[in-house]
């Protein structure tokens, strides 16, 4: 058993409240539950909030690894590391590749045992059914149609762990794939030329969310509104934010969370091979990529996803970019949780919930202390 004492709590109604928390096992616990099951060590939050570990559920690598490698190594160390920083679940995203390739990524993921590092809960697959236009980081040479045999035999390979599916709604046969998967995975409008009629009609066929707003899409126009206005007139429909003070300005940051409200926003970091390692050439998705701060570009000067991770992200957000940091932890760690339907078991520090946590230090919201599955990470 575990008692942590003295520190601020993230409570389910997104507030701070100082109380004890106790940990069983695995699992959070009640106090009247944890009397007397043995003698816990007792962990001093002094100074520090406690928040619920967080969920990425859009990223593509770190350490020197990619997701796309596919092998156990690779799986692990980004766990490894994911963890290490306060991210203990995990829905790492796939590039656009030929389909012989995404197989071997689902085989690797749906074999990964899960037995240290942040957890993995599924995969984003972020390509290949994207519009050309509109590809941004992606490989050309392997976008493909919606194809909706295609997608089941990647997911049964996957073992059922495919969770979003990204999708240009304008490109032959979207609305047709939308229909006939909306209830199996999340339907994501992604790397996207589409307007503001298709993206409502997307919407309105099953779509639910929007991978990493802004970017890869068509800009707000107040004649020609686009895929954002679409996705924020619709109170069902959730958006992804990349805070790496990269991609997105700060008062854009700002302004989309009163758009959209801060229950369906979700922080996500992008973040690609390098992070954790110096600025540098990396790959990503077979293409070069120079990393350098938290910006990674393409030879061209193309953004290639990010040079961070969640946590970095969500700091950024609260000290630079002045989201208040209960909006902040709600984005990170409750809707990404929410959106890929795991908040039954990750998420807020709730009674029955897998003991996931993260002691904040209050001054500079560096991490004091990560709790995995009720253990103190080294």
């Amino acid at each position: 058993m575990m008692i942590i004492r003295n520190a601020e709590i993230y409570t389910e109604q997104g507030t701070f409240e100082k109380k004890d928390v106790y940990i069983c096992g695995e699992q959070f616990a009640e106090e009247s539950a944890a009397a007397g099951e043995c003698d816990g060590e007792i962990l001093d939050g002094e100074g520090c909030y406690l928040i619920p570990g967080l969920t990425d559920i859009h990223f593509h690598g770190c350490v020197g690894r990619d997701f796309c490698d596919g092998t156990e190594e690779a799986i692990q160390a980004i766990a490894d590391y994911e963890a290490s920083v306060g991210v203990t679940t995990i829905v790492p995203a796939t590039m656009t590749f030929s389909e012989e390739k995404l197989t071997e990524i689902a085989k690797a993921a749906r074999n990964h045992k899960n037995e240290k590092g942040a957890i993995l809960c599924g995969i984003n697959m972020e390509g290949p059914f994207i519009a050309m236009k509109k590809k941004g980081a992606q490989n050309g040479k392997y976008v493909h149609r919606p194809d909706v045999e295609m997608f089941d035999r990647l997911q049964k390979e996957a073992g059922g762990l495919f969770k979003l599916v990204d999708i240009a709604p304008e490109v032959e046969g979207a609305m047709e794939f939308i229909r006939a998967k909306k209830d199996e995975v999340v339907l994501s409008i992604a790397h996207t030329d589409t307007d503001y009629e298709t993206a409502k009609e997307a919407i309105e066929a099953g779509v639910s969310h929007v991978t990493h707003l802004y970017n890869a899409m068509n800009p707000i126009n107040h004649r020609n509104p686009g895929p954002i206005i679409a996705a924020s007139d619709d109170d069902t429909c959730e958006a992804e934010l990349i805070c790496d003070g990269v991609h997105i300005h700060q008062a854009v940051v700002r302004n989309t969370l009163k758009m959209f409200g801060p229950d369906r926003v979700i922080f996500i970091s992008d973040t690609m091979m390098a992070a954790g390692l110096p600025d540098g050439m990396y790959e990503l998705g077979g293409q070069p990529v120079r990393a350098q701060g938290n910006r990674a570009t393409l030879e061209d000067g193309t953004l290639a996803g990010s040079n961070t991770n969640l946590m970095e992200c969500m700091r950024t957000a609260v000290l630079q970019m002045h989201v208040p940091l209960e909006t902040a932890v709600r984005c990170a760690a409750v809707n990404s949780a929410r959106s890929v339907g795991i908040y039954d078991k990750y998420g807020s520090i709730t009674p029955g919930k897998v003991a996931n946590a993260v002691l904040l230090r209050k001054e500079d919201l560096t991490v004091k202390q990560v709790i995995l599955k009720g253990k103190k990470l080294n």
